[in-house]
């Protein structure tokens, strides 16, 4: 191969390989929840702006990175769908995203404000790890950050 190619190829394994890779683990990033954190029938994808979460066959966005305090936990508004599988539903509904990190392990609790029920549900706590993909059975993730939302909108997860 020619150098050129090669340069390119260097570069594409810098930048990522394609749009469901999602971000590299990494450890908290800027103090920030940063990378892919899996568990059983629960995941949580962020990055320095936002953060995307599954529990089961629902799913919610943080419009703003995850930065824990100096004791590991975080308490951050957000949304959350509980209709969403495997017909999306929604509305999208407030919720608060709160939890701890500790090491590479993460706790995770939603708390939503089910305006269509009129009353609220807590969903987990769920335990996330950090670099593992999230087994979710039957349902579906979103594994890239840059698509969450056109992923919400297109097929609701």
């Amino acid at each position: 191969m020619n150098r050129s190619i090669l340069g390119l190829l260097a570069a594409g394994a810098l930048l990522g390989t394609g749009p469901c890779e999602g971000p590299v683990a990494s450890e908290l990033t800027n103090g920030r929840v940063v990378g892919t954190w899996g568990g059983e029938n629960a995941g949580l994808i962020g990055d320095d702006t936002s953060a995307h979460v599954h529990i089961a066959c629902t799913f919610g966005n943080v419009a703003q990175g995850i930065e824990p305090g100096s004791d590991g936990h975080f308490d951050v508004a957000g949304s959350y769908v509980l209709r969403a599988y495997p017909v999306y539903v929604g509305p999208s509904l407030p919720a608060r995203f709160q939890g701890s990190v500790t090491g590479k392990v993460l706790t995770l609790s939603v708390v939503v404000q089910d305006t269509v029920a009129d009353t609220t549900v807590t969903l987990g706590p769920v335990r996330l790890f950090l670099g593992r993909d999230p087994q979710m059975g039957p349902c579906p993730i979103c594994r890239t950050p840059g698509e969450r939302m056109a992923s919400k909108l297109l097929t609701g997860g």
